[in-house]
């Protein structure tokens, strides 16, 4: 077997290969939703740079509050029926608005509507994808699965929104959107071919349901701590990084070519970082995946220094393939390492602890900067991050961290 061969041998699996084409079409659907709507709403009759932040505010809101419900039933009814239901949601959202903007009959309230509902999809999708990915592929090809599976949402992130612009430069925003629905029916076919898995009945309440994933969540300190990290990371450092972005290249980088240039090199860098991690299953996963989320703090610590364009693109390529080690890492440890019965509570905690303080972070960002100024601002995101991972591998639970097959985990002792 050669190289290459053994590194994506993890395709050899048809479910896996099923579900990897449904979830990129759909990234890539997604993709160019943003543009889409974004325009769509510019030229709406009463639409606006307000009624953009409000269906995007909406959306992000709907996404927050329905995780952890996704969570609950993902493990009470299985993960694939709660995704299918979700992307069905999705794509009848979607399909509605693409009607309303082909007729010309759309109204500001109404995709802000739509988008509340196409946030209630992404919220239930996302907690199932810790339960089922493990289902899909062999204990020791999660990592590598995990790394095709974010390779995808780098590529739709490149290609997506280039692509929308063209076809509403082209066509029409409900054109693009149309697409998006389409995406979205792929990923309903996909999932319907996955087999159904049965999940005995546990006769506890859905409160009672959520209380015991949060007492599973918060029982292992190497979870919670490194749930805690990314949290305070979008927070701190990334929220003031894509507000104060685009307007330091406005000033002296460039544009929006160059910001545009900044955020590609990111994508490829993510991209690159998973094709170096095909067929790798490092020993302490867990570890790595944190020592490489400092990869973040490279292109902020650029723009707070006033490098040139091309040292700030370089950067983002770097923190690319961080932002890639970290997340299919600590993907790959939370599957293999929670118990298959509270995988998408567990998954839906993760997700709502890493981005719950993001949308403030967003507000609050313009702010600061006007008192501190934005090169402090970012400065200080730097320095956070990078003694938030040394105090963060300081713990032993996360530091000495090893997987079991066994669906536990245990901390080596020297």
């Amino acid at each position: 077997m050669t190289l290459g061969t053994h590194r994506l041998r993890v395709l050899r699996h048809a479910r896996f290969r099923r579900f990897l084409l449904g979830q990129a079409t759909s990234l890539l659907g997604s993709g160019m939703n943003t543009v889409a709507t974004t325009f769509a709403v510019l030229r709406l009759p009463g639409g606006g740079v307000d009624a953009v932040g409000g269906v995007m505010a909406a959306r992000i809101l709907a996404v927050l509050v329905v995780l952890l419900l996704g969570g609950v039933l993902a493990d009470r009814l299985g993960a694939r029926t709660v995704m299918l239901a979700a992307d069905a949601l999705r794509f009848g959202s979607q399909a509605v608005l693409a009607l309303l903007l082909l007729t010309g009959s759309a109204r500001v309230w109404e995709v802000l509507v739509l988008a509340v509902l196409l946030g209630m999809g992404e919220g239930g999708f996302m907690p199932g994808l810790s339960a089922l990915v493990p289902g899909l592929v062999p204990e020791d090809e999660l990592a590598s699965a995990n790394a095709l599976l974010g390779m995808a949402r780098p590529v739709a992130s490149i290609v997506g929104p280039g692509l929308a612009g063209l076809l509403v430069a082209v066509f029409d925003a409900g054109a693009v959107v149309a697409v998006d629905a389409v995406s979205y029916g792929v990923s309903v076919v996909a999932l319907v071919g996955l087999p159904v898995v049965r999940v005995p009945a546990s006769g506890r309440g859905l409160f009672s349901e959520l209380v015991l994933g949060w007492r599973e969540f918060t029982s292992r300190t190497w979870l919670w701590v490194t749930t805690l990290h990314i949290g305070l990371f979008n927070f701190f450092l990334w929220a003031p990084f894509l507000v104060l972005g685009p307007s330091i290249a406005e000033q002296r980088l460039g544009g929006a070519r160059a910001w545009g240039l900044v955020l590609a090199s990111e994508g490829i860098g993510a991209i690159a970082g998973g094709v170096l991690l095909l067929g790798r299953n490092p020993r302490r996963g867990m570890a790595w995946s944190v020592a490489a989320s400092a990869g973040w703090a490279v292109p902020v610590a650029a723009l707070a220094m006033r490098l040139p364009l091309a040292w700030v693109a370089g950067a983002a390529f770097a923190a690319g393939i961080g932002a890639a080690v970290c997340t299919t890492l600590a993907a790959a440890v939370i599957q293999r390492d929670i118990p298959a019965e509270v995988r998408g509570r567990i998954g839906a905690f993760d997700s709502l602890g890493a981005f719950a303080l993001g949308p403030l972070g967003l507000v609050l960002a313009g702010p600061v900067s006007g008192v501190v100024g934005a090169e402090r601002l970012l400065g200080f995101g730097v320095l956070w991050q990078v003694t938030a991972v040394g105090v963060v591998l300081a713990v032993p639970s996360v530091r000495r961290h090893e997987a079991t097959s066994r669906g536990e985990a245990r901390v080596v002792v020297h």
